[in-house]
């Protein structure tokens, strides 16, 4: 299995000067790489595959002299993103969606990172405690874990604040943890960040909402300087400081937490949610967004097949609605509403928390899903 590795890399004055002549490079070699199939579409009807752009690079390279400070593996990766970013826009077309997302140009700042595909012969790698990239040289690296596995690629990349990544794929067999028999059901919301099916909250840590006075105030600053000054792009820059915060604050709490779980359950089960349709509730998309469910999801699912944990993500249907205990369904104007936090069991007489009620539901479809005895009634 694919694991990465990300460091934070320290490139001195010149090394970063050439880095940031690298992005440039490889964006104006993005745009004419894009230009060149939509003009050839335009005219011919017909497209380009990847191998004769790649073969255009000589000429190009004569046009444009800058381009001959890029490692050779760089330019042709970007010749590989043009190519996967028409794929994605045939794929989108032929199954019908609505946004199709026709490939735009890479406008000034915009491309941010390159990759090296080929680190073992290629021109990024590890030379002692130094990182090697080729036409750059030796950039001082914090290796605060080991690499384990074989490395497959290399990408270095510049965040909005400044700061230079790399980010190493490996190749590593995975890290089993001892089987367990136990199981559980998450149900995530709003008022707590996760519900567990064994009774366990995870707080709703809030990160943005926390952050929104200090971001407002550095909004306000930006917004009264004049563009393209160098005040306006220093007020940019704390805008970035800002949400980079806010976002590595989110990956160390799903972190965390995906970690606990997965040491902790043999057989974990989610719902399966479609974030981005909930995203359109105007007066629930801003905290929707800040409980960052999908990012937590991604990592406990990651977590668990590198685990060998069983991870199943379930229809989430009626899971609020059911009685965990009898399966009665709430339904027309029986119904509870968002703000209606205990689960109250006409049929039964259960009294229970909502969000617990609906972990327990969860588990419930989960081992019915993995053949094993129901403990609760099937929804």
């Amino acid at each position: 299995m694919l694991k990465n590795y990300k460091y934070r890399i320290y490139p001195t004055k010149k090394q970063t000067t050439k880095l940031n002549n690298t992005l440039e490079e490889c964006r104006w070699l993005y745009n004419q790489l894009l230009e060149q199939r939509k003009k050839l579409y335009e005219e011919t009807g017909k497209g380009i595959s990847l191998y004769d752009q790649q073969a255009g690079f000589a000429t190009l390279k004569i046009a444009r002299p800058g381009l001959e400070a890029v490692h050779s593996q760089v330019l042709q990766n970007v010749a590989v993103r043009i190519d996967l970013a028409f794929k994605a826009f045939f794929r989108r077309i032929k199954s019908g969606e609505k946004e199709v997302g026709y490939p735009r140009f890479k406008g000034f700042g915009r491309y941010d990172s390159i990759c090296f595909p080929q680190v073992q012969t290629g021109g990024c790698k590890m030379e002692g405690e130094k990182l090697y990239v080729s036409k750059i040289g030796h950039i001082k690296i914090i290796l605060h874990r080991p690499i384990i596995g074989r490395v497959k690629t290399a990408t270095l990349n510049k965040t909005s604040t400044g700061k230079w990544f790399v980010c190493f794929a490996t190749e590593v067999e995975p890290k089993r943890l001892p089987e367990l028999n136990n199981e559980v059901g998450i149900d995530v919301g709003l008022k707590t960040f996760a519900t567990l099916s064994n009774g366990t909250e995870i707080d709703n840590p809030r990160f943005f909402r926390k952050e929104q006075d200090e971001l407002a105030k550095v909004q306000r600053k930006l917004s009264k300087e004049v563009n393209g000054t160098p005040e306006r792009k220093f007020r940019r820059k704390a805008v970035a400081r800002v949400h980079e915060r806010i976002r590595f604050q989110r990956d160390n709490f799903s972190h965390q937490h995906s970690r606990k779980i997965v040491d902790k359950y043999g057989k974990i089960f989610v719902e399966d949610l479609t974030v981005n349709r909930m995203l359109k509730n105007r007066r629930l998309s801003k905290s929707i967004s800040d409980a960052a469910w999908s990012g937590f999801f991604s990592m406990l699912s990651c977590k668990a097949v590198e685990a060998g944990r069983t991870f199943i993500a379930v229809n989430p249907a009626y899971t609020s609605q059911t009685c965990s205990d009898c399966g009665y369904r709430r339904t027309g104007e029986e119904r509870l509403l968002l703000y209606d936090r205990i689960f109250d069991c006409p049929s039964c007489g259960l009294h229970i928390d909502r969000d617990l009620n609906a972990a327990l539901n969860i588990k419930a479809v989960g081992l019915h899903r993995v053949g094993s005895p129901l403990e609760a009634a099937t929804l």
